[in-house]
């Protein structure tokens, strides 16, 4: 199965934060999200991703090719959506498709207009006047007009409300039905990626956690409940971490048969959502599964 997106032992560092050892693989044809917490490293990467930042040591390849020798060739098959306006704000969308269709060859301006009507977005109006929603839609535009085969999307639905999040995702999924484009949909609202995401990669402080299929996460990982006296110094180790009350503990395993095996019946096992698996490692501290 071809990667579009290869990164191998890359590391980046800043004062007080490293990317460390990160090597990840996004697959061709499918729609990967990738998850953290809030300074996980997730923006940085993608930035190293896009050759907007240069990595300390490592490799980086986008289609099997690096940004040192085919840069444009690169950029030319990617379509950028990002969480901020990168618009002029007192141009018109159509003042801004005139200085963007010119960087790119693949350019299409029927398939240009189909997403200005499907989006029912307003071309002679100034960008200003643009709820973030209509900025994020005509960013989509914008990157599907030049017949983009990759779509990175660094934090798409931050601060959209309830109903815009779910037309958009309904356009991505619409977007995955023929097979030829990739999305790497990088969020931390993780139930934006329940409809949609095939494959999950989750980053925590800087490291690579685990790339799973959606599915996988699943049968791999559980909450576990369970009474006080189970737990001792050898079993609190086979949980990502565990809380503790008067009435009992609940934590998170990385391996579901292991905790069944121990256990048996005398725990309650849960499916737990990406969110649980975010909040117990960051609290564990330690990278299980």
């Amino acid at each position: 199965m071809e990667n579009v997106i290869e990164l191998q032992n890359v590391t980046k560092s800043f004062k007080g934060f490293q990317v460390k050892d990160l090597s990840i693989a996004v697959k061709k044809g499918f729609v990967t999200g990738f998850i953290g917490g809030n300074g996980a490293g997730k923006s940085t990467t993608i930035k190293l991703i896009m050759n907007l930042l240069k990595q300390d040591s490592g490799s980086i390849s986008v289609f099997g090719l690096t940004h040192e020798t085919n840069e444009r060739a690169i950029k030319e098959r990617i379509g950028f959506v990002y969480d901020e306006n990168i618009f002029y704000e007192n141009l018109t969308l159509k003042d801004m498709k005139k200085i963007i269709r010119p960087a790119y060859q693949q350019w299409d301006d029927a398939i240009f207009q189909k997403y200005i009507n499907q989006f029912e977005l307003p071309l002679n109006k100034k960008i200003k006047t643009f709820s973030k929603g209509m900025k994020m839609k005509a960013s989509l535009a914008i990157a599907l007009s030049h017949q983009a085969e990759l779509i990175i999307m660094d934090e798409p639905t931050s601060g959209l409300d309830p109903v815009f999040r779910r037309e958009l995702l309904n356009i991505l999924h619409e977007l995955m039905q023929d097979g030829d484009k990739t999305i790497f949909f990088s969020t931390h609202i993780t139930t934006d990626l329940d409809r949609i995401a095939d494959y999950i990669i989750f980053l925590n402080d800087g490291e690579h956690v685990f790339t799973k299929e959606f599915y996988k996460i699943q049968e791999d990982y559980a909450i576990v409940k369970g009474p006080l006296d189970l737990l001792d110094a050898d079993t609190e180790q086979e949980f990502v971490a565990v809380q503790k009350s008067n009435i009992g503990f609940e934590g998170l395993t990385g391996n579901k048969e292991r905790i069944e095996s121990l256990f048996g019946e005398s725990v309650v096992l849960e499916k737990p959502t990406l969110e649980d698996i975010m909040y117990y490692t960051k609290k564990g501290g330690r990278l299980n599964g």
